[in-house]
C-alpha cells in the first residue's frame, strides 16, 4: 500500500508542477524556424511604455524580430485590450539600426490603445 500511496504523491507533484510551468512547449511558437525567449517589461513604471528583449538573435535576425514583435503584441493586448503598437525602436528598422546588447535583441515602443 505504501508504495502505491508514495507513487500517487509523486504523480500529483509531478502534474503540479508541470501545470505551474508557464507557457506549455505545445504553445510555443517558431519563428523563421526558431524558438526564442523573449521577455517584456514597462519602462520607469508607465505601463504603456514597454522594452522587449529578445534571444538568442544569432539565431535568426529576422526570427528575433518577428519573435519581438510578437511578444510586444501579447504585452499591449494584455495590459490595454489593443495591438496598436507606436514603436521608439520598432522590428522594422533597417538591420544596421536595430539595438543589440550581446546576443540579445531590445525593442522599445507605446501600446496607443484607441
Amino acid at each position: 500500500m505504501r508504495p502505491m500511496l508514495l507513487t500517487g504523491f509523486l504523480l500529483s507533484a509531478a502534474l503540479v508542477l508541470t501545470a505551474c510551468s508557464g507557457e506549455r512547449r505545445s504553445e510555443r511558437v517558431a519563428f523563421d524556424g526558431q524558438f526564442f525567449r523573449a521577455s517584456s517589461s514597462k519602462v520607469d513604471r508607465q505601463r504603456d511604455q514597454f522594452e522587449i528583449t529578445v534571444s538568442p538573435v544569432s539565431a535568426s535576425l529576422e526570427g528575433a524580430r518577428e519573435a519581438g514583435r510578437y511578444e510586444a503584441i501579447r504585452y499591449c493586448i494584455t495590459q490595454f485590450g489593443s495591438s496598436d503598437i507606436s514603436w521608439i525602436e520598432g522590428p522594422d528598422a533597417e538591420d544596421g539600426t536595430l539595438r543589440t546588447n550581446g546576443d540579445r535583441l531590445l525593442l522599445r515602443g507605446t501600446c496607443t490603445p484607441a
